[in-house]
C-alpha cells in the first residue's frame, strides 16, 4: 500500500489528469493481489485463515483511518493565491 501512494504522488505531479483513474486501478489491482495471495494459501497451516482475515480488516480500517487524517491534515489549495506585493504592478495580461 506504501508503494501505491508513492506511485500516484509521482502520477499527480507528472499527469494530474490521471490521477483519478490510476487511484482506481492501484486500489483494484491491490485488492486482486490480496485476493490471489488467500486464494494460493487457503489450505494452508502455516496461519489461521481467521486471524488473517481479522488482521487485513484491521490493517485495511487502520490505513483507510491515516489516509483520511492525512488528507484532512494537508495543506490542499482549492484556489489560486493573492499575487505578492512585487508581482502587483507587474501586468500579466493583455491591456485593454
Amino acid at each position: 500500500m506504501g508503494i501505491g501512494i508513492v506511485v500516484l504522488q509521482r502520477t499527480a505531479k507528472h499527469f494530474p489528469q490521471l490521477f483519478q483513474a490510476m487511484g482506481l486501478m492501484l486500489y483494484t489491482t491491490q485488492l486482486l493481489v490480496l485476493f490471489l495471495f488467500v486464494a494460493a494459501f487457503k489450505d494452508t497451516t502455516l496461519f489461521n485463515p481467521r486471524t488473517f482475515a481479522a488482521s487485513i480488516v484491521a490493517s485495511t480500517l487502520v490505513w483507510v483511518a491515516a489516509q483520511a487524517r492525512a488528507h484532512m491534515k494537508a495543506k490542499i489549495l482549492y484556489v489560486e493565491p493573492e499575487p505578492s506585493e512585487a508581482r502587483r504592478g507587474e501586468k500579466t495580461g493583455p491591456s485593454t
